[in-house]
């Protein structure tokens, strides 16, 4: 799957690491292409939404809670997309969309601004998916668990409702729930990747974010895939 996206396009509207190089390796592990409504949840400014759109035929709805729905269906039409995506605006603990809405959601670098909340992926987002629906996700993450306390080199850098965790942590959350059957849970091979597009934006986080993936240095962050089955 292979997106038609500028590079300038892409770093005007990236929030976090690159999303569409995220989305193309969770293409790998899951066949979305039977999908008729699709919801890409944390759209962001919507460019996984237009990926999405342009490599499979379903209707794609781009929910946000940062962005206006307004700018994001302005920027799909200017796209020639307006007919295929839908922009929606709001929270997902008040989703306004019924039950079994979907047959899948997408969920690209913001899951763990919510999901790792203790009943949330039971309460809020498995029943907007049909039954043997798909749940993707791609997650900032760990490659271990910090279980005695923030390394010092991140310290300065870290923020408390900061959810960032290992795939052995996600593995263990997912299969708690009776609403999904958890099919992979795995480390993304394109995470530093996705994060060197992020570091050469012009964005102010992006800029932020420069000193602490130093301090990082390779030791501490993972991207970290979920696919899932809403049984």
């Amino acid at each position: 799957m292979h997106t038609r996206l500028e590079t300038d396009f892409l770093r005007q509207r990236m929030m976090g690491p690159n999303c569409v190089r995220l989305l193309e390796e969770l293409r790998e592990h899951v066949d979305l292409t039977g999908c008729r409504r699709l919801l890409d949840l944390g759209c962001g400014q919507g460019i996984s939404s237009i990926a999405l759109a342009q490599t499979l035929p379903a209707q794609v709805v781009a929910f946000d809670l940062w962005i206006d729905a307004a700018t994001n269906q302005a920027c799909f039409d200017a796209a020639g997309l307006g007919d295929r995506i839908l922009a929606v605006h709001g929270d997902i603990h008040e989703a306004p969309f019924g039950r079994q809405a979907f047959d899948a959601v997408v969920c690209i670098d913001s899951y763990c601004y919510y999901g790792a909340a203790p009943g949330f992926l039971d309460t809020f987002l498995a029943p907007l998916v049909r039954k043997n629906g798909i749940i993707a996700i791609a997650a900032p993450g760990l490659q271990k668990d910090f279980t005695d306390g923030v390394p010092e080199a991140l310290a300065p850098f870290w923020q408390e409702d900061i959810n960032f965790y290992s795939v052995a942590w996600w593995t263990a959350l997912f299969r708690q729930s009776p609403s999904v059957r958890l099919t992979e849970c795995f480390s993304m091979a394109s995470h530093a990747a996705a994060w060197e597009d992020w570091l050469q934006c012009d964005n102010p986080y992006a800029k932020r974010d420069i000193d602490m993936m130093r301090a990082e240095g390779g030791r501490y962050f993972d991207t970290i895939g979920i696919i899932a089955t809403v049984v």
